[in-house]
């Protein structure tokens, strides 16, 4: 088992910055790639970004250019360090990790990010 612990949301106004954390724990070997989803009120949720084990990364069209993933392994966390903010990236926002062996997804708690106009 994976157990994943989100931190770093919060208000921000447009143009404005904040990064996520995801600390990871557990059964680390098992981990192939980890990543962000989000969701917006009444929205289903979306991918945000990724990162496999082997350092590859992949990013929503919406966010290139302004979000970027990242990871340190000696501390198994995620990173996912959001610039240029708007609004209609407010949502709550989770982290995952994906098991390398059937592919199910661990999911965190989710942190709440609040873009203002």
């Amino acid at each position: 088992q994976v157990q994943l612990v989100e931190s770093g949301g919060g208000l921000v106004q447009a143009g404005g910055s904040l990064r996520l954390s995801c600390a990871a724990s557990g059964t680390i070997s098992s981990i192939n790639a980890m990543g962000w989803y989000r969701q917006a009120p009444g929205k289903q949720r979306e991918m945000v970004a990724l990162v496999t084990s082997g350092g590859s990364t992949n990013y929503a069209d919406s966010v290139k250019g302004r979000f970027t993933i990242s990871r340190d392994n000696s501390k198994n966390t995620v990173y996912l360090q959001m610039n240029s903010l708007k609004p209609e990236d407010t949502a709550v926002y989770y982290c995952y990790a994906r098991n390398r062996w059937d592919s199910n997804l661990y999911w965190g708690q989710g942190t709440q990010v609040t873009v203002s106009s």
